[in-house]
């Protein structure tokens, strides 16, 4: 007996260390769904990055998700983040993984852990570090032994981590799921038979971590086991997982897509995103997660590419500085709510699917105490009346209604009852007029352009080999001696280089002689300019410019960058060409500009320097300068931004903190944009497109705990390509007016974000018409006053909330049977 008891003590004892604690959760999943502690469940998630937003602004944007209907937060785990010199890593600030984490917990939701480390992310080198390429003998993401134990080394430290704050689901914390790799079955094909020798090693490697909780792999068909596949895309709701016992999941519905500079705005209407949801719980979907639920800014120099904004807002429904996106957040709530009112049928009910003709179908989800359903038309043109239970229901296309009984309607994907917040950027208030000093970037052109570098080599160098992506700069210098006999010598001679950097900038003799810009993705490209060169010896300094490393593709660390060559000299003698190659001279390189290496833009270095700065003749369009000027944090608590419309491309620091590279001279094409979207049909990332012909960015954010609240703050400037400084304005971000389109038997909630509703400018309760701004009555109105209904609700409040029936707006005849609406515009 003794024995016995002993065993069972073990046993007892044996369990509790293996789940972490007596509160441990359990998680495990079959083909209908995730379960946690025995009860299926469908998950509503939404991916926030930690480095992307700042650690003062992660509850509030937990919150807010919260409120919004979530119950997870996903987020990467950026590699190159907390690892940038091997074996040296840093999880502090905006980089605190289990402060996130805990932050999370804090508000009572789950984390999905996608630690990749792969993770592509519109992020600098997909999350790698560049020292991990510059290893002997080194390949990303297939069989070699260098990558595997470098890769094993980072994930274990995540994973020990986590373990040690209790974070896994399995010792009580909020840890559900866990992801290794990250959307290489897109990529496995290139990688042959290593490919699959790879993500099986993956598979086993993080398995063998023991963490408690299931692992998945994103857009990985044929995923090892126990591994789940999940699905990445606009839509998901025709994914099948390959292994039919699994459940099926959607790891990154994309909410919009990301901006390159050069490129148009993106735009995704709530309308086409609620679509994708109900389609994807229609099909048999158990979890769904947002990507970006918000996306935030690419502080520093993280933003991948080549050429990803600083800007990385996504059109998600949370904004890049933590606002509500009005009316993508409020429908997706409304949708959220009646998905979990259905949890039990969708995750235990039998299901049947009823084709109701023309792309039109009804699914009912169904147990002994309930039953949903929705029907969902997927025709892009023609709206569907159709009868299903012996009832009539007009669904419009390409939209979902959701009938939580199978009998109401009680929410259309198409039919939008949120206000749309119209953001602008506060300009009630003058901004101070900011009082510049500059400084060039190197005194003397000389020291850079004939003098030594940081390495002497024989032949051109990739640039990442160089710099190990210390620096967007790198200059390759050499020289050449000509001589009156020299065959390339005569009256028309020219530099000719081959290169693949972003940005190109030539001096021969210490002279400008020009640049090159990439456009249209074509990183591969010819530059030749007519020079000026001198009997003897020339002085030639190309800088290379890269602007993000590329993050996506197979083999995508192999990518050249920089001046891969050859590098000629050209004399053109009539109708003779003759070639003088550069390309296997000696070069010097050196890492960088002065004023980065010399930090101007550190709060600490600014006193040393500060006799080297000049408040005379502050210049406009002038190359490689730096600029500096204090200014008073704009009051209260709205965003900041700083619009930087003026300016040509470079880097802006405040108070030593950088918050991006700036490019507002590059404007996107003037076509291809649209007054109007159309949400039906499937989306692309040119689809409603927007902001043809103006900067790319324009606007950047200044996160509140940059600053300070009392006292100067200092705003830094690297100019590369030449502007005008003088233009520079901060300014805070403010909901300037709300619009509300509100079918009836609806509710209408007007919101300022913590701004009093000023005025109503139109309301009308019937058949009005128009987008917001321009709204317009229709042939048949409400009996009342709807201007003054709206006013006596609303103005003076900071939110407000009415009924649009004709109880509250009077009833009119002349509208007949017609559906009437509500259509509200009001000032903040």
């Amino acid at each position: 007996m003794k024995m016995k008891q002993f065993n069972l003590l073990s046993l007892f004892l044996i369990l509790i260390n293996s789940f972490g604690s007596a509160n441990s959760t359990i998680v495990s999943h079959d083909e209908r769904a995730i379960t946690i502690d025995g009860q299926r469940r469908i998950l509503l998630s939404g991916s926030i990055h930690y480095p992307r937003s700042t650690s003062d602004m992660w509850p509030d944007l937990i919150s807010k998700a919260k409120d919004g209907g979530l119950d997870t937060i996903e987020t990467y785990v950026f590699w190159n983040a907390h690892e940038p010199s091997r074996r040296q890593y840093d999880f502090s600030g905006n980089l605190d993984l289990v402060r996130f984490i805990k932050t999370i917990q804090g508000a009572g939701l789950y984390s999905v852990l996608r630690i990749g480390p792969y993770v592509c992310a519109e992020w600098n080198y997909g999350g790698f570090p560049v020292w991990l390429h510059n290893m002997p003998d080194m390949k990303f993401r297939t069989i070699n032994p260098g990558f595997m134990n470098e890769m094993q080394n980072f994930t274990t430290k995540i994973v020990n981590m986590m373990k040690e704050e209790s974070l896994f689901a399995s010792q009580g914390g909020p840890i559900i799921l866990a992801q290794i790799e990250n959307e290489y079955g897109n990529v496995i094909s290139s990688y042959g038979a290593e490919g699959k020798a790879y993500i099986d090693w993956c598979a086993n490697m993080a398995n063998s971590l023991d963490i408690g909780v299931p692992w998945i792999m994103c857009q990985q068909p044929h995923a090892p086991q126990p591994m789940i596949e999940t699905c990445n895309g606009f839509y998901c709701d025709q994914y099948k997982p390959s292994n039919p016992s699994s459940p099926k999941m959607w790891t990154e519905n994309w909410t919009g897509w990301f901006k390159n500079w050069g490129g148009k705005h993106p735009y995704r209407t709530a309308e086409d995103l609620a679509f994708s949801v109900a389609r994807f719980f229609q099909t048999g979907g158990t979890f769904q997660n947002y990507y970006m639920y918000h996306g935030g800014t690419n502080f520093g120099r993280v933003a991948g590419g080549p050429y990803i904004t600083t800007s990385y807002d996504y059109d998600a429904p949370l904004d890049e500085y933590g606002n509500l996106n009005q009316p993508k957040w409020g429908h997706l709530k409304q949708l959220h709510t009646l998905l979990k009112s259905m949890e039990k049928p969708l995750t235990y009910g039998n299901i049947s699917t009823i084709d109701l003709g023309n792309s039109v179908t009804a699914t009912v989800y169904s147990t002994n105490e309930k039953s949903s359903c929705f029907i969902g038309n997927v025709n892009a043109t023609a709206d569907a009346l159709v009868n299903f239970k012996g009832k009539d229901y007009n669904v419009p296309a390409w939209s979902v209604s959701v009938l939580p009984d199978c009998d109401k309607e009680a929410y259309n994907t198409a039919r939008v009852n949120t206000q749309t917040s119209i953001i602008t950027e506060d300009s009630c208030d003058e901004p101070e007029k900011l009082k510049w000093t500059w400084r060039p970037e190197f005194t003397t052109q000389k020291t850079i352009l004939k003098g030594s570098g940081d390495l002497i080599a024989k032949g051109l160098v990739d640039q990442k080999d160089v710099t190990n992506d210390a620096s967007d700069y790198l200059w390759y210098m050499t020289r050449v001696h000509l001589d009156k006999k020299d065959p390339i010598w005569s009256r028309n001679m020219s530099l000719r280089v081959h290169s693949n950097a972003h940005v190109l900038h030539a001096y021969v003799n210490g002279k400008y002689v020009g640049n090159e810009i990439v456009r249209d993705n074509k990183f591969d490209y010819r530059f030749e300019k007519k020079v000026n060169l001198v009997h003897g010896t020339n002085h030639l300094a190309l800088l290379s410019v890269s602007v993000g490393l590329q993050n996506y593709g197979p083999f995508f660390e192999s990518g050249p960058t920089g001046i891969n060559g050859p590098v000629k000299l050209v004399g053109y003698k009539g109708d003779e060409t003759i070639e003088k190659d550069l390309s296997k001279h000696q070069w010097d390189y050196k890492i960088g500009l002065n004023g980065f290496n010399h930090k101007l833009f550190s709060m600490k270095s600014a006193g040393h320097h500060h006799r080297k700065w000049s408040t005379e003749k502050l210049p406009a369009d002038r190359m490689l300068s730096w600029y500096k000027a204090n200014f008073k944090a704009p009051l209260g608590k709205d965003p900041v931004i700083v619009d930087l419309n003026g300016l040509g491309k470079g880097e802006v620091w405040i108070n030593g903190q950088s918050i991006g590279r700036y490019w507002p001279s590059f404007n996107s094409s003037d076509e291809g944009c649209t007054e109007e979207c159309d949400y039906r049909g499937e989306y692309g990332s040119d689809k409603c497109a927007f902001m043809c012909g103006k900067p790319t960015q324009r606007w950047y954010h200044v996160p509140r705990s940059f600053l300070n609240d009392k006292g100067h703050n200092t705003i830094t400037l690297f100019e590369e390509m030449g502007g005008d400084p003088s233009m520079v304005k901060f300014k805070t971000v403010v909901t300037g007016r709300v619009c509300a389109k509100a079918h009836e038997h609806n509710k209408v909630e007007l919101s300022c974000n913590n701004r009093p509703i000023s005025a109503v400018k139109f309301a009308s309760f019937g058949n009005p018409s128009g987008q917001c701004g321009s709204f317009a009555a229709g042939s048949c109105e409400g009996a009342k006053d709807a201007v003054k209904v709206v006013a006596k609700e609303c103005v003076g409040k900071l939110n407000c909330t009415m009924n649009a029936s004709s109880h509250k707006f009077g009833s009119n005849l002349d509208c007949g049977d017609s559906p009437k609406r509500l259509f509200v515009e009001v000032e903040c």
